[in-house]
């Protein structure tokens, strides 16, 4: 899978497990309870979680998320699967809980590395809701295409 099939972070330097570790860390501070399956046979780490501690930063329709954790060259890529839609009034809280997320892990990944990894964010981050019709988006637009 490449950055096109929907990874929404990746990056180079650790592998799938340590990355997934970062994440649950994190989720665990904000409130949810983790919980990861590995899986040697189809290469790919599983993180899910549920909100236990009420938290305000996070909007209702997030109290479930999914993750998917696979190797890449030199690292490991995320695929942000659930939730898979978001409510319009609650995108702007579920836009700063993704940039609290990946900031949090771009420094922690950097800082406990000694700089020797890093996470690379796509162009176009690949967020289930970002094209879901539920929150007003069609089907993304293409150069060149009518509007």
């Amino acid at each position: 899978m490449g950055e096109g099939n929907g990874d929404w972070l990746r990056v180079r330097g650790i592998g799938r497990e340590r990355f997934a570790t970062y994440l649950a860390d994190y989720l665990a501070t904000l409130g949810y309870a983790v919980r990861r399956d590995d899986s040697a046979e189809r290469n790919e780490s599983r993180l899910t979680g549920r909100l236990d501690r009420a938290n305000p930063a996070v909007p209702p329709a997030a109290a479930s998320l999914a993750f998917r954790f696979y190797p890449t060259s030199g690292g490991a890529a995320v695929v942000w699967e659930a939730p898979a839609e978001m409510p319009p009034p609650e995108l702007g809280r579920m836009d700063r809980l993704v940039r609290e997320i990946s900031s949090y892990l771009e420094r922690a990944i950097s800082t406990e590395s000694h700089a020797t990894a890093k996470v690379i964010r796509p162009s176009v981050p690949r967020l289930p809701w970002a094209a879901s019709p539920a929150n007003g988006a069609g089907e993304p637009s293409r150069p060149g295409a009518p509007l």
